[in-house]
């Protein structure tokens, strides 16, 4: 009987040892021994970086969400081609992804303090966390803990991210796919409050909405039409970048929603929060036009929320030393 007791106690302290290695929670302070200076040197490579890119924290945002959309947060994205990986950037969906050269920068200011301590997946998100509070947004603390994939996730790209060309119920689809409620997708959405996009991710809204010549959009101001055809004359300038948020392009604020109920919402994706009738996220919208502090407690959990989507975690993945490429 005792050794059959021993057994069992040896085998429960095994799997809460195979547990903890494979499920750790990600934590705040989880560099507060090993690089309790992550974020000041993460800050201080933003804070130049952005004297020379205004728009580096939309850029590093969207790295982030692109990043955890594909096989949860693992700093995949970063991969460069290599023997046994084919890249996530040379995907549709990631072609005009950008703030690459960024992270390296943290990385390498990182790797000269806490060598082989921080992870890319990490940096991810604490440059995004920064990101937001450089352009006026709200903060939050950042979960740490996340561990970088030793291979790309090429063929999940498209299956991952959410497209503006897809219908709202294929969008939501997406979110609620990795455990993301409405609250996420239009507080998630208010990142684009700080981005741009290009001419040909809207054009269809000017001349030929679901595929009838010269039809628009009835979701669209017809003020604000005539603004983006002048921006995107009919199969020119394809690839032009325009405001997401024509009111405050540059500050992170809560005017995205304000033009939503105004039927100025750039993308499809972005309007169908709105005008979608019967949604849930319709008294969202109203909620975070009404409160900018309601938004930025929401955009916070929600980036928390996201960023807890499936990290690699204890002994699993790896801590890269070139965020490029695997050790």
């Amino acid at each position: 009987m005792n050794t059959l007791i021993f057994q069992l106690i040896a085998a429960a302290l095994f799997l809460a040892a195979a547990f903890e290695g494979s499920n750790a929670q990600l934590s705040a302070t989880f560099y507060a021994t090993t690089c309790p200076n992550v974020s000041s040197v993460a800050r201080n490579i933003l804070e130049q970086a952005q004297q020379n890119d205004v728009r580096i924290g939309a850029k590093l945002i969207r790295l982030h969400f692109h990043d955890c959309f594909v096989n949860g947060c693992d700093g995949s994205l970063l991969l460069d081609n290599a023997d046994g990986i084919e890249t996530e950037k040379g995907e549709r969906e990631n072609l005009s992804v950008d703030g690459y050269g960024v992270v390296d920068d943290i990385k390498t200011a990182l790797e000269n303090v806490c060598p082989g301590v921080v992870s890319c997946s990490d940096i991810l998100a604490v440059a995004a966390q920064i990101s937001v509070s450089l352009d006026g947004g709200p903060t939050w603390e950042v979960q740490m803990g996340r561990r970088d994939s030793r291979t790309a996730h090429r063929a999940a790209v498209a299956a991952g991210i959410p497209s503006p060309f897809e219908s709202f119920d294929r969008v939501r689809a997406k979110f609620t796919n990795v455990g993301l409620g409405s609250t996420d997708l239009v507080a998630l959405s208010g990142a684009h409050t700080i981005g741009r996009a290009q001419c040909f991710t809207f054009t269809q809204r000017l001349y030929n909405f679901s595929g009838i010549s010269g039809n628009m959009d009835p979701s669209l101001d017809p003020t604000y039409l005539e603004t983006l055809r002048q921006a995107c004359p009919e199969n020119t300038n394809r690839n032009s970048l325009n405001n997401l948020d024509p009111t405050t392009p540059n500050g992170f604020d809560n005017n995205y929603f304000t033009n939503l109920q105004n039927k100025r919402g750039l993308l499809q994706s972005d309007q169908d929060l709105f005008s979608t009738d019967g949604s849930d996220t319709v008294a969202i919208v109203n909620r975070f036009a009404n409160s900018q502090s309601d938004f930025f407690d929401s955009f916070g959990q929600s980036m928390i929320n996201m960023g807890n989507i499936s990290p690699l975690t204890g002994t699993n993945g790896e801590i890269r030393a070139d965020c490029k490429r695997v050790n």
